[in-house]
């Protein structure tokens, strides 16, 4: 079964040029033109991954991405022309998978989509002898759920924000190095982007911990990495 790609981007000689491209490479791939037509067309065509321009008509790309983590947790990666820093960090906090500036080749581009559907594949709850429930005092995570609260509470975390914390869950107690982490959730070719991983573990410890100036959930080892518990 083909991987399905619905792209959102009011460039319709781009939509047109990507839809060619990305079928080629054994994609089947929809366009929807601006941000209320990708709403309804992704629930008609429930696909796998989302291409999501941030300039849009009536609904720009950041309302879009909200209202799809709202509901869903589709990989969402974000195609546009804003490259500054600035940008980026608000894509990721929003909740996309991937920031991908344009121009961009159709091989790069496809190389973002089979990593964010690897990581997707992982992170698939599976039936194995893992338990379906992971604690560690005020903390609750169900797998299968794909849910996590705090103190009873439910905390909205972003699909990688929740990959993140389930690798650290599975090796409770145990540091995890820097480079593990950024190719158990990111994938390998993300194995040097330590940035990228502070980030999340910030954002992490924003939503998860009591007091993030002192944390007692994930802790940090100099030069070592990260762990759980």
């Amino acid at each position: 079964m083909k991987d399905k790609i619905l792209l959102i981007d009011d460039d319709v000689p781009l939509g047109d040029v990507l839809r060619l491209m990305l079928a080629r490479r054994g994609f089947e791939v929809k366009v929807a033109y601006d941000g209320l037509s990708g709403l309804q067309e992704a629930y008609a065509f429930d696909p796998d991954v989302i291409l999501l321009d941030v300039m849009l008509p009536d609904l720009d790309g950041w309302e879009v991405c909200q209202r799809f983590r709202q509901m869903v947790d589709v990989p969402i990666i974000m195609l546009t022309a804003l490259n500054s820093k600035e940008n980026v960090v608000k894509g990721l906090d929003l909740g996309a998978d991937d920031y991908v500036v344009k121009p961009v080749t159709v091989e790069e581009l496809e190389a973002r989509i089979r990593a964010v559907l690897r990581r997707v594949a992982r992170s698939t709850p599976s039936r194995s002898f893992r338990p379906q429930k992971f604690r560690d005092g005020s903390l609750v995570i169900d797998f299968a759920k794909h849910e996590v609260t705090v103190d009873h509470k439910r905390v909205a975390l972003t699909p990688t924000e929740f990959r993140l914390l389930t690798v650290l869950a599975h090796h409770k107690g145990q540091f995890l190095s820097h480079e593990y982490l950024l190719c158990e959730v990111w994938g390998s070719e993300y194995k040097h982007e330590r940035a990228l991983l502070h980030q999340y573990i910030s954002y992490l410890r924003r939503k998860v911990e009591k007091k993030t100036s002192r944390p007692n959930l994930i802790y940090s080892k100099w030069g070592v990495g990260y762990r759980l518990g």
